[in-house]
């Protein structure tokens, strides 16, 4: 396993040596996009299985649980659809034809760092101190349905169906983030996807990207977040940089889309309006968080 982690690093680190591919129309927003044509060669979209066997033959044969926390349930759902909680007896039985898939907020919550889980443990301990096991169920649903509006607003307004003209009524709710990225959607231009299965057809690992579109003349992988404190440095995000990482990874590997991409931006907007930090990420600012990414998916596989 050692030897293991050694090839990881040395393959991860070697020059990426790609450029995007010019598209000059949107073509699809679904989450099966259309594009079929041959893809370029990326560090991002390769894997060499001979050397990563134990990895790949891990990772694909590695059992997913049904039960998600909430934190990972909404990439789950769209993913696998609703989570059964019971079935009958003869479903349980494991279709070994169907290797095992999972997503990249479900490998990140399982593999999250020992000090990052006790703060989040003690955070949610005060919280349930402060507002009851009720009351912080109801507030971990409000901010569940807060983020999946502004999701939707924010597809909406990159959405070259809407008509600039209509006016579109925004959520009470999520006013405030759209103010927040007000600034940071008049830098976005020509979107090629919007909340967009990935799946890195080596490492076998699937993904939703939020948004893929030009940032200031760079196309990115884009990844908005909601937050209650400000978060003016990347450190800040914790496991979203590696969360960008895979999705780019992902997408570079799928056949369904037929152009890389180089660049990530974490987008993190404020509910009171203020402005929303955009944390961008160029290629070589990448590549540390692709290394850590699949050192992490390793962490996963042995589980």
């Amino acid at each position: 396993m050692e030897v293991l982690k050694l090839l990881i690093r040395r393959n991860s680190v070697r020059s990426m040596g790609f450029r995007s591919g010019q598209f000059s129309r949107l073509e699809s927003f679904s989450t099966s996009c259309q594009w079929r044509t041959r893809k370029k060669v990326s560090q991002y979209s390769t894997v060499d299985t001979e050397r990563y066997s134990s990895l790949v033959r891990t990772v694909m044969s590695s059992k997913t649980s049904s039960q998600t926390p909430s934190s990972i349930e909404d990439e789950d759902y769209q993913l696998y659809g609703p989570v059964i909680r019971s079935r009958p007896p003869s479903q349980h039985k494991k279709d070994s034809s169907k290797p095992s898939r999972a997503s990249v907020t479900r490998i990140l919550q399982k593999t999250m760092p020992p000090e990052q889980a006790f703060y989040l443990e003690r955070w949610k301990r005060r919280m349930i101190a402060e507002l009851g096991e009720d009351g912080f169920k109801e507030y971990t649903l409000n901010i569940f349905k807060q983020g999946k509006l502004f999701h939707a607003a924010v597809e909406e307004t990159l959405t070259p169906e809407t008509s600039p003209e209509e006016d579109m009524e925004c959520p009470s709710e999520v006013a405030g983030y759209m103010e927040s990225v007000s600034h940071v959607l008049n830098d976005i231009t020509g979107v090629r996807a919007l909340e967009s299965a990935v799946h890195h057809s080596t490492l076998q690992y699937l993904g939703i990207v939020d948004c893929v579109a030009q940032y200031r003349d760079s196309l990115c992988v884009i990844d908005w977040k909601t937050s209650e404190k400000p978060k003016p440095f990347l450190h800040n995000t914790y496991d979203n940089p590696l969360q960008v990482a895979a999705y780019i990874g992902a997408l570079n590997s799928d056949s369904n889309y037929s152009y890389q991409v180089e660049n990530g931006l974490i987008v993190v907007a404020y509910k009171d309006g203020s402005p929303a930090h955009a944390h961008f990420l160029n290629t070589e600012q990448i590549k540390p968080f692709w290394e850590k990414w699949l050192l992490r998916l390793e962490e996963y596989a042995d589980k």
